[in-house]
């Protein structure tokens, strides 16, 4: 297993995490397996979305705010981070990944994001790579 960090500079943040992934990959020397790529956090999780138009992530992070808004009366958890718990939940903490050819399959448009629902933080992502 791999790790490596991920620091972030808002509350709700997408940063895309496809080359980092992409090396631990290739650096592996499986050409046929699959990855899990996982972050232990219960205020973050990992997507796959569009990297192309870099509006996307920022488009997504947004509506995320809009729809479980931070500070709702309604939550009962003393920290205040309800709705980054929310959020990951609906995420989720990992995405497993084909790789053919030593590498991600992944569309043309779509990268691999670290979402980040309470920062600013420096956050963990971990990377199991298994061939078949």
């Amino acid at each position: 297993m791999e790790t490596f960090n991920v620091s972030t500079r808002s509350r709700s943040q997408l940063t895309d995490i496809s080359s980092q992934v992409g090396e631990i990959i290739a650096n592996s020397g499986v050409e046929e397996g699959i990855a899990v790529v996982y972050t232990p956090h219960t205020t973050a999780a990992i997507t796959i979305n569009e990297n192309a138009d870099p509006s996307v992530p920022g488009d997504i992070s947004g509506k995320m705010d809009d729809v479980i808004e931070k500070g709702d009366p309604q939550y009962r958890h003393a920290e205040g981070n309800s709705d980054s718990h929310i959020k990951s939940s609906l995420f989720g903490c990992s995405e497993h990944l084909i790789i053919r050819n030593g590498r991600p399959v992944l569309g043309t448009w779509q990268g691999i994001f670290f979402c980040e629902f309470d920062g600013p933080r420096t956050r963990k992502v971990h990377v199991q790579v298994i061939g078949s």
